[in-house]
């Protein structure tokens, strides 16, 4: 990052403009905007600032530039087509101190101004370092077509509470949770509306649940370690994370989406080189989690596919902690391999090798078998499989329709049919099927969701 971004405050502060033509133009009117009083030095005006100086809303100054005229001045931008007036300005403003823009030439600039989503009070900026203005304006025509217009009147919202919040929770932590309940909940769009009368309600209720906001542990997977293939619950989650507990396998491209302020905590494994053992870790995540903090345990690749996630599931759940998470695919053992298959092969059967799956001691994961598991749970009872191995049938996985039914081997065909589970739906067989609960919700699983 070569430039700092700040925000200046320049109300009611002189703001030099060197030129009077349209660039000139529509640099004083953003000073105007944020309330400086623009003086102008300029042998020609255009139009509109001659009407702006007739009406007294910018001073002319002179004609001609002199040093003096920067004197007091917050800032200065320089707006001509002559460089070497351009520069001459430049110099002076940096020899006294004073931030100074030269429109086109980043070299004789020490700040930048960048191209502006206004949703007042809320103002979101791009800048390229000067290295293409016409980008910065792509991107936020781009950013504009996303946010709503009204995206101030949260801002308003928050300002309204924050008082309250301050007084009703005691820790940081606290407040920065109930707020980002807050912006994930049902008064985001109230206020959007401009209900506000519903939309402190709203937040009246989101306090009052506040006052004692329980720790979470959140297990995602940060995948192969390009951070456009994390899922959004993943980048949330991340962007929510008090305390990011991460392995060695995740790249730092994925942990530079973290909140800034997040505590990252390294907890990474080589070949005969543990910085913390797995009883530890397990202990750490306990810990945080008794604190209050919302944490992310970032394991790269998927952490239920080979990676102890759920022995670490179940270390905090046993600890009484919230965890996000779901059914681990593998599981040091109980399951140390992992096979998918489908319930239709080419013929309309599946054609999968039974007597390999029959074998016991993995996980066997099941896509368009619903109307085929009679057949599937026969093959595998008539190959040898226990009539009792775990298994889970997930219809209409991580969605707000989603069922979870859980059975053994030798019933859970008869089960499905009692229970009117329909398509979609996954089947996982086997001893980590035992890990989800009668309709628990899974949406919430890194494995199903946050994975990648």
């Amino acid at each position: 990052m070569r430039h700092l971004p700040a925000f200046l405050d320049i109300a009611g502060r002189p703001c030099l403009v060197i030129g009077g033509g349209d660039v000139a133009a529509r640099k004083i009117a953003l000073l105007e905007r944020a309330g400086g009083r623009v003086h102008v030095t300029s042998p020609k005006l255009v139009p509109s600032l001659s009407r702006d100086v007739a009406a007294g809303r910018i001073r002319h100054l002179s004609d001609n530039f002199s040093p003096d005229q920067l004197d007091g001045s917050a800032l200065v931008i320089a707006a001509t087509s002559d460089r070497v007036l351009n520069a001459h300005v430049s110099w002076e403003a940096q020899r006294r101190g004073i931030p100074v823009n030269v429109v086109d030439d980043p070299a004789l600039c020490t700040f930048q101004v960048p191209a502006i989503v206004d949703r007042a009070p809320v103002l979101i900026v791009i800048s390229t370092g000067g290295a293409s203005p016409v980008l910065a304006r792509w991107v936020r025509r781009r950013i504009e077509g996303f946010l709503p217009v009204a995206l101030g009147r949260l801002a308003e919202l928050a300002d309204r509470w924050r008082p309250a919040a301050k007084s009703h929770l005691a820790s940081v932590d606290a407040r920065k949770a109930f707020w980002e309940s807050v912006f994930d909940g049902p008064a985001v769009q109230l206020a959007l509306d401009g209900r506000n009368d519903d939309a402190d309600s709203v937040l009246r209720e989101t306090l009052d649940r506040s006052r004692s906001i329980p720790g979470a542990i959140h297990l995602v997977g940060a995948g192969p370690g390009d951070p456009e293939l994390l899922t959004l619950r993943a980048h949330r989650l991340l962007q929510s994370a008090d305390i990011i507990v991460h392995d060695r396998l995740v790249s730092p491209e994925i942990l530079d989406l973290a909140r800034r302020d997040a505590d990252r905590i390294y907890v990474g494994k080589a070949a005969g080189a543990h910085s913390m053992s797995q009883d530890d870790i397990n202990a750490l995540l306990i810990r945080l989690g008794r604190q209050g903090k919302q944490v992310v345990r970032l394991k790269g690749g998927d952490p239920f596919v080979f990676g102890r996630g759920g022995e670490e599931m179940l270390a905090v759940e046993a600890a009484g902690i919230g965890a996000a998470t779901g059914i681990p695919l593998t599981h040091r053992g109980t399951a140390q391999n992992v096979t998918f298959i489908t319930g239709h092969g080419k013929n309309g059967e599946s054609d999968a090798d039974w007597p390999t799956l029959a074998r016991g001691g993995q996980t066997i994961v099941v896509y368009m078998g619903l109307a085929a598991l009679p057949r599937i749970t026969r093959q595998l009872l008539d190959h040898g499989l226990a009539a009792d191995v775990p298994v889970a049938v997930i219809e209409k996985g991580t969605t707000p329709d989603q069922r979870v039914i859980v059975g053994a081997l030798d019933s859970i065909a008869d089960t499905v049919l009692r229970n009117d589970i329909a398509g979609p739906a996954l089947t996982i067989i086997g001893e980590v099927a035992a890990f989800a609960r009668q309709s628990e919700d899974l949406s919430q699983s890194p494995a199903l969701v946050a994975a990648g």
